[in-house]
C-alpha cells in the first residue's frame, strides 16, 4: 500500500524533494537506474538537488509506485530484507475483518513484525488518547525520516479507509531533527508537531478505536488496485467531529468558548471546522445550544445547585436569560423542571 505525501488538494506540490530522493536512494541501494521513475514521476533532474522543491501528489504516486515495483521493494531499501510488492497490501487483509478498528491496528502492529523486526509498531490506548508508535530495531541511516513518515501514512491512510473517516491527530513527534521543509508536515500529519523526541508516534483521541469497520473483502480489492490514490484525496468526513466539539463545550462548565477557542482544542483552524460541522448538517451555535441544555438539565436533576449558578455553570449571563432560554427549550422554567423531576 504505497505512500502519498500529503492530504491536500492532489495538484498542489507539497511532496519535497527530500522524498523524492529517497526513493532515488532505493534505486542506489539496489544498485538500479531511477531514470525510468524519474520519468513517470515526470520529475526534472534539477529538482533533486533543490531545498526547497516539490512535487504534486500525482507525480509521487506515478515514482513511488513505479519504483516499489520495479524494484519489488515496498520499503524502498529502509530494511534489512525487502518487502515484495503486495506486502501491505497482506497487512490490509489480515486486518479488514476486524470488528473495530482497535483490534484492526493491534492486528496491523502484531503482524508488520511478520515482514520485518527492524522496526516495531505498537499501540498504546490511555484515558483519552490512543499511540501508535515506532521502535526502531536498527539503524536506517539516511531512510529514518522517509521511512518513518511513510510508516505511519500507511497506518493513517488504510485507517481511514477501513473506517470511512478522518482520523484527526492531536500530535506527532519524531525522533530526529526539524528538517528544512518542516513546513510540510502540519499537511502531512496535524499542527502540533515535536522533533528530537525519545519516538516516533503519532497521538489521537481513543473513541476512533470504538469505530467500526466498514469496508467489505470487495471493497479491499477495488481499494488495492489504486492504493497510491487512496492517500491523495483527503478524508473531509470525521465521524466524531461533533462528538469531539460536544466534549470540548461540556468541559467549558461556564467558560465562554468562541469559535476560535473550540477550533483550537480540536486541533483545526475556524474556517475547517466550521465547514466540517456544516457537511454534518449542524452548526457550532446548535452544538452549543445542545451542551447547555443538557448541563443545565443534568445540574437540576441533582437538585442541590442554586439556579443562578446553573445558570453560570450553563455559560448564560444571568439567571433571568437561563430561565428565558430553559423555558423556549423544554416549554418550562428551570424550577418547574426541577420539582417535576424530584
Amino acid at each position: 500500500m504505497p505512500f502519498q505525501a500529503a492530504t491536500a488538494i492532489p495538484r498542489r506540490a507539497v511532496t519535497p524533494a527530500a522524498f523524492v530522493r529517497g526513493v532515488v536512494a532505493a534505486y542506489e541501494h539496489y544498485g538500479r537506474d531511477p531514470a525510468e521513475a524519474l520519468i513517470r514521476g515526470q520529475v526534472a533532474p534539477e529538482l533533486l538537488n533543490s531545498p526547497d522543491g516539490r512535487v504534486t501528489a500525482a507525480q509521487f504516486e506515478a515514482l513511488a509506485g513505479h519504483a516499489m515495483r520495479e524494484l519489488d521493494d515496498e520499503a524502498l531499501g529502509w530494511f534489512s530484507r525487502r518487502l515484495p510488492w503486495g506486502t501491505y497490501g497482506m497487512l490490509c487483509r489480515a486486518s479488514i475483518t476486524a470488528p473495530t478498528l482497535e483490534v484492526a491496528l493491534k492486528r496491523w502492529c502484531r503482524h508488520h513484525r511478520l515482514v520485518t523486526e527492524d522496526v516495531l509498531l505498537d499501540l498504546e490506548v490511555g484515558e483519552e488518547t490512543a499511540v501508535v508508535s515506532i521502535r526502531q530495531l536498527r539503524n536506517l541511516g539516511p531512510f529514518r525520516e522517509f521511512c518513518l513518515v511513510t510508516l505511519f501514512r500507511y497506518v493513517l491512510g488504510f485507517s481511514c479507509w477501513a473506517v470511512d473517516s478522518q482520523i484527526a491527530l492531536r500530535a506527532a513527534e519524531f525522533p530526529y531533527p526539524e528538517p528544512g521543509h518542516v513546513s510540510v508536515y502540519p499537511t502531512i500529519f496535524c499542527r502540533s508537531v515535536r522533533f528530537d523526541a525519545d519516538r516516533a508516534a503519532i497521538v489521537f483521541d481513543k473513541h476512533y478505536l470504538s469505530l467500526p469497520l466498514t469496508r467489505s473483502a470487495a471493497d479491499l480489492d477495488n481499494m488495492l488496485k489504486g492504493a497510491l490514490r487512496l492517500t491523495v484525496l483527503p478524508y473531509r468526513r470525521d465521524r466524531l467531529l461533533i462528538e469531539r466539539v460536544r466534549r470540548v463545550l461540556r468541559d467549558a462548565r461556564g467558560r465562554v468558548l468562541g469559535a476560535e477557542d473550540v477550533a483550537r482544542e480540536l486541533a483545526l483552524s475556524t474556517r475547517t471546522m466550521h465547514r466540517r460541522l456544516r457537511e454534518e448538517s449542524t452548526s457550532l451555535r446548535d452544538l452549543k445550544e445542545e451542551a447547555k441544555f443538557e448541563l443545565a438539565k443534568q445540574e437540576l436533576m441533582r437538585g442541590r445547585t442554586p439556579i443562578k449558578r446553573i445558570a453560570e455553570i450553563a455559560g448564560f449571563r444571568n439567571e433571568k436569560s437561563f430561565s428565558r432560554a430553559f423555558r423556549t427549550w423544554t416549554g418550562t422554567s428551570p424550577r418547574e423542571f426541577r420539582g417535576r423531576y424530584r
